[in-house]
């Protein structure tokens, strides 16, 4: 595995932990239907929270925060809608960004809640 994967994967399991230590119920990690792909599926206060995951090892060139364009936007939209209409879900749902900076063995965590909201469609 490259380096730049095993930091990613790294990066989503100490934001599951932190999730987790805040309350939230994981229900998925790098759920996947065909190209399409949610980092973490979590639940908490009768909301589905879908969490984008970005993890660097240097904030010197962007905050990982700032790699969550439009397109990834609406990627992550598409993959929650398929996720709830999969599970019939009648949640609430809210989309939050997790930025984790490895530094060294440390990882600082800021967790971003209605980090955007679903594109309007006209």
């Amino acid at each position: 595995m490259a380096e730049h994967n095993r930091t990613g994967k790294s990066g989503e399991e100490r934001a599951a932990e932190y999730l987790t230590a805040r309350g939230y119920v994981i229900r998925d990690i790098n759920w996947k239907n065909g190209k399409l792909e949610l980092d973490i599926v979590a639940y908490k206060d009768r909301t589905l929270v879908i969490v984008e995951v970005k993890t660097r090892s240097s904030e010197r060139f962007e905050y990982p925060e700032d790699a969550v364009n439009s397109r990834k936007i609406r990627h992550i939209i598409d993959a929650a809608d398929a996720y709830i209409q999969r599970y019939e879900l009648p949640f609430e749902v809210r989309f939050d960004i997790i930025s984790v900076i490895k530094k060294g063995d440390e990882y600082e965590i800021n967790h971003i809640p209605d980090a955007f909201y679903p594109p309007l469609q006209s």
